[in-house]
C-alpha cells in the first residue's frame, strides 16, 4: 500500500503567465519540503524543474515536469507547467490529469493575457484553484489591484485572505484573516515566524475578516444558519466551509507573497493541503467499455481494476521512453502486464518510477489516484489509456490544437538523413502540437508546430540532444482552405477495367460549409443498400484523405461537411480501393465547385509599452493589417494595447517592436481563429501577382 492514504494526496499544478515567477515558486516548495538542499534560481541556471540546457539559458519552461514532495503528513505530486503559449499542450495535458492548481499572478502586472487562457483552460477541465499574487517586493506591486484583476478580467469569485505587511522594498510578511496572526520570514525563510497582531492593523483586520466570515459562511447551508443565529464560527468550521466552496469552484482564495524572497510559500503549501481536492473528493471519472462502448465509472479505489491516462512521453537520453502517468483506479505493479486499450496492444511495465523532477527512484507500485512513470512501454503515447486486461475501458482521449506555423528542414549530409527522420519521430511523440510531413511538391520535410519560439527550441533539440545537424528554412504560415458556398448531388464513378477483375466505386454527395471550427464532418445517409455497409468507412476514409490537399493552393481543407446520399456498386468489381478512389475524386470535383476559399491564422496579441511609444506602436500594427481592439492602463504609466494580426504579419516583429520603443515594449501573441485572407495575401498565395 501507498504510505500515505489517499485522502491526504495532493496531484496540483503550478500554473500562470510566463514570468510569473512559477518556477521560483515550485523550487522554494522543493526546498521547504526537504526535497532539495539550496534554493534553486531561474536567472543562474540552478534549477531542478527546468532542467533542459534550453529551459535553462532562456530562463523560461519549456515541458512540465512532475515533482513528488511530503508537505505535513500530506503527498504533493506537482507539476510546473510552461506559461508560454508556443507550448500550450503541456498546460493542457498536465490540467488533464490533475485535481487542483495554484495560479501564480505577478502581482504588478495582476491578470496577463496568458493567465486568462490558462484560467479557462482550468475552468474546461473544471480544475479547483487558489491563487497566490506573487513578487510583492517588487515596485508597484499591489495585492489589492491583483484581486480586482482576477475579478474584473477572469469573472473569478476571488477572497482575500490576508493583509500584507509593507509595501514593496520593505514587504516583511502577511497577517493571515482567518487564523488572526501575523507571519514574517528571516532571509532563508524556512521558519515562518507568528507574532500576535499589531495594534496598528487590528481594526482592519476586523472589518475585513468580517467580511471573509460573511462570504465563507455562505458557501455552506449548516455554517450559514449558524452565522445567522449570531453564533460565533470556529476555525475549523470556517476551513471546513471554504474547502467546500473551493472544490465546488464557487471561490478562489487569494494569497501573497515572494517567492524569490522566500516569503509566504509555505502558506501557499498549508493551503493547497486545507482547501485544494484530494483525488477521493473529485468526481469519479467515466470511461467507455472496449467490448461494447457503454459507460462505466471508475473510482479511485485501489481494489477497482486498473484505468490510467498516459499524459506525456519523454525521451529520456540515458534511460530510454518514460511515460507518465496518472492512475484513476486499480494499481499497476512493476514487471505486470497491462492493457493499452486505445491501441489494443497488450504492454510490460518495465520499471515503475516516481519522479522527482530530473532525479528519480524507483518503486514497486503504484495506486489510485498517484503519478508517476512508466519505463519500458513501446506502443503508448500521450492520451492513451492503460487498463486491465480482464476489464478493457478507454478514457477520454485529450484534444490539442492544429499547429499554426511550419518550416522545412533537410539534412546537411546523408548520414544525418536517417538520424534526423529518427529524432523528429522521437520529438513528435513527445510533442502532440508538432507534426511532420512530407511536402509532396518539392519532396523537402516539413515540421509544424504552435509557434516560431516552439519551432526553434524543437530545432535546438535536435541539434543538441540527437546531434543532427539540419539546415532549417524560413517560417511559413499554416494557411487552410475552406468553401464559400454547397454543391448538391455530386456524382464521381470510379470505373477501371483491366484483365481480371476491374474496380468499381460509385458515390453521390453533397457539400456544405460549416461554421469555423467544425473540422472535417462525414455523415452517411445512404438508403436501401445503394452502397453496402462494408464500403462506408472507405469513403469516409478518402474523404479525409482528399481534405489534406484542397484545390486552390494545397492547404488543407477545413470546416465542411459531406452527407453520402447514395451510389451504385458492383457484385465482382467493387472493392474498398474504388470506393476509397471515387470519394478523393468527388471531394476534389465538390470543392472546386464549391466556392474555396484560403483562410489564415489571426493572433491574439498583447503589447505592453510605455505610454509615449503608443502612437508608433498603434502605427505598427496597422501596417501589419492589424486591427486594435482596445487599450487598457498598466501600473508606471504603461499602456497594453490589444489588437488581432494575422500571423504571416508577425514574423520578425520583436526587433521592430525593441528598436521603436527602445528595447522597453514587451508583447505576447496567441492563435485566436482562422479567418478569410483579404485580396492582396489571395494573389500572393497564388503567385498572381
Amino acid at each position: 500500500m501507498t504510505e500515505f492514504p489517499l485522502e491526504r494526496y495532493r496531484n496540483i499544478g503550478i500554473i500562470a503567465h510566463i514570468d510569473a515567477g512559477k518556477t521560483t515558486t515550485t523550487e522554494r516548495i522543493l526546498f521547504y519540503t526537504g526535497k532539495t538542499y539550496r534554493l534553486g534560481n531561474v536567472d543562474e541556471g540552478t534549477t531542478v524543474t527546468d532542467w533542459m540546457p534550453q529551459e535553462r539559458e532562456r530562463g523560461i519552461t519549456i515541458v512540465s515536469a512532475a515533482v513528488t514532495a511530503e508537505w505535513k503528513d500530506h503527498r504533493i505530486n506537482l507539476i510546473d507547467t510552461p506559461g508560454h503559449i508556443d507550448f500550450t499542450a503541456e498546460v493542457q495535458r498536465s490540467l488533464r490529469v490533475l485535481d487542483g492548481g495554484v495560479v501564480v499572478f505577478d502581482s504588478v502586472q495582476g491578470v496577463e493575457p496568458q493567465s486568462e487562457t490558462v484560467w479557462r483552460q482550468a475552468d474546461k477541465y473544471r480544475v479547483p484553484r487558489i491563487c497566490f499574487a506573487n513578487k510583492m517586493d517588487r515596485m508597484g506591486a499591489s495585492y489589492e489591484r491583483t484581486i480586482e484583476s482576477i475579478k474584473e478580467r477572469l469573472g473569478a469569485n476571488p477572497l482575500t485572505m490576508q493583509i500584507p505587511i509593507g509595501a514593496e522594498s520593505s514587504f516583511r510578511g502577511m497577517i493571515n484573516l482567518l487564523e488572526e496572526n501575523m507571519v514574517t520570514f528571516e532571509d532563508d525563510g524556512k521558519e515562518p515566524i507568528e507574532n500576535p497582531i499589531p495594534e496598528q492593523y487590528l481594526a482592519e483586520v476586523a472589518a475585513k475578516r468580517a467580511v471573509l466570515v460573511e462570504q465563507i459562511a455562505e458557501l455552506d447551508d449548516e455554517t450559514l444558519e449558524k452565522y445567522l443565529e449570531g453564533e460565533t464560527l470556529t476555525l475549523a468550521e470556517l476551513k471546513k466551509a471554504l474547502r467546500k466552496g473551493v472544490l465546488e469552484s464557487k471561490v478562489t482564495p487569494v494569497f501573497c507573497g515572494t517567492s524569490l524572497r522566500n516569503k509566504g510559500v509555505q502558506l501557499v503549501l498549508d493551503a493547497v493541503v486545507d482547501y485544494l481536492p484530494s483525488p477521493l473528493d473529485v468526481p469519479a471519472i467515466t470511461a467507455h467499455r472496449l467490448s461494447d462502448g457503454s459507460e462505466v465509472v471508475r473510482h479511485a479505489d485501489d481494489t477497482e481494476p486498473l484505468s490510467a491516462l498516459v499524459f506525456k512521453i519523454v525521451t529520456d537520453p540515458y534511460m530510454g521512453r518514460l511515460a507518465y502517468i496518472r492512475i484513476y483506479s486499480g494499481k499497476i505493479k512493476q514487471g505486470t502486464q497491462v492493457l493499452n486499450s486505445s491501441k489494443d496492444k497488450k504492454e510490460r511495465v518495465g520499471r515503475l518510477l516516481r519522479m522527482y523532477a530530473d532525479r528519480r527512484e524507483d518503486i514497486d507500485e503504484l495506486g489510485a489516484g498517484d503519478i508517476g512513470a512508466i519505463l519500458g512501454l513501446k506502443s503508448s503515447f500521450t492520451g492513451d489509456t492503460l487498463s486491465d486486461t480482464s476489464a478493457p475501458v478507454v478514457l477520454e482521449s485529450i484534444n490539442f490544437p492544429d499547429p499554426v506555423i511550419s518550416i522545412a528542414i533537410e539534412p546537411k549530409t546523408k548520414a544525418d538523413q536517417e538520424k534526423m527522420s529518427d529524432s523528429l519521430i522521437k520529438l513528435a511523440e513527445e510533442d502532440p502540437t508538432f507534426k511532420i510531413r512530407q511536402d509532396e511538391n518539392t519532396g523537402q520535410t516539413v515540421i509544424s508546430g504552435m509557434g516560431e519560439l516552439h519551432l526553434d527550441v524543437l530545432v535546438d533539440r535536435l541539434l543538441r540532444e540527437f546531434h543532427v545537424q539540419a539546415n532549417v528554412g524560413t517560417p511559413r504560415v499554416a494557411y487552410r482552405e475552406a468553401l464559400s458556398k454547397p454543391v448538391k448531388d455530386l456524382r464521381y464513378k470510379y470505373s477501371k477495367q483491366s484483365g481480371g477483375h476491374g474496380q468499381y466505386g460509385d458515390v453521390i454527395i453533397d457539400l456544405e460549409p460549416l461554421v469555423p471550427g467544425s473540422g472535417v464532418v462525414f455523415e452517411d445517409k445512404v438508403r436501401g443498400g445503394d452502397i453496402p455497409k462494408e464500403y462506408i468507412p472507405a469513403v469516409q476514409k478518402g474523404i479525409i484523405e482528399a481534405a489534406e490537399t484542397g484545390p486552390l493552393a494545397g492547404y488543407p481543407m477545413t470546416d465542411f461537411k459531406v452527407t453520402l446520399t447514395g451510389g451504385s456498386f458492383h457484385e465482382v468489381d467493387s472493392s474498398e480501393l474504388a470506393f476509397r478512389m471515387a470519394a478523393i475524386f468527388a471531394l476534389r470535383e465538390a470543392a472546386e465547385k464549391a466556392g474555396p476559399i484560403i483562410l489564415e491564422p489571426i493572433m491574439a496579441v498583447e503589447v505592453t509599452v510605455p505610454q509615449e511609444y503608443t502612437g508608433d506602436v498603434i502605427g505598427q500594427i496597422n501596417s501589419r493589417q492589424g486591427s486594435v481592439l482596445g487599450m487598457e492602463d498598466r501600473f508606471g504609466n504603461a499602456k497594453a494595447i490589444r489588437a488581432e494580426v494575422p500571423l504571416a504579419q508577425m514574423f520578425g516583429y520583436a526587433t521592430e517592436l525593441r528598436s521603436v520603443t527602445q528595447g522597453r515594449g514587451v508583447f505576447t501573441m496567441e492563435f485566436k481563429h482562422y479567418a478569410q485572407v483579404n485580396e492582396s495575401t489571395r494573389k500572393k498565395i497564388l503567385g498572381l501577382s
